[in-house]
């Protein structure tokens, strides 16, 4: 099974301010999560049913697993001391 990625409308803002190369990993890493959804390295959030964190370096990215519509919710791309900052 296959997963569509989705994204907040924020993201592509928080993409935009990253250092080209960094982003064009972390878009390749958003991109395998529609065949793994929870490859290694992946954190639960606490306080939260369905979140995840994925590390990259000094970046993180939080997202949302939908099982049921096969849907993966790119919700916050960033650096790790901002990233965290609404939730």
């Amino acid at each position: 099974m296959k997963y569509r990625i989705a994204y907040k409308k924020s993201v592509d803002k928080d993409l935009r301010k990253l250092p080209i190369k960094q982003r064009k990993l972390i878009v390749e890493i958003i991109q395998s999560l529609a065949v793994e959804p929870h490859p290694s390295g992946v954190t639960k959030m606490q306080g939260s049913l369905n979140l995840f964190r994925l590390r990259h370096s000094v970046y993180r990215i939080i997202y949302q697993v939908k099982n049921d519509a096969l849907i993966i919710l790119i919700i916050k791309v960033g650096h790790r001391r901002d990233v965290y900052r609404n939730f």
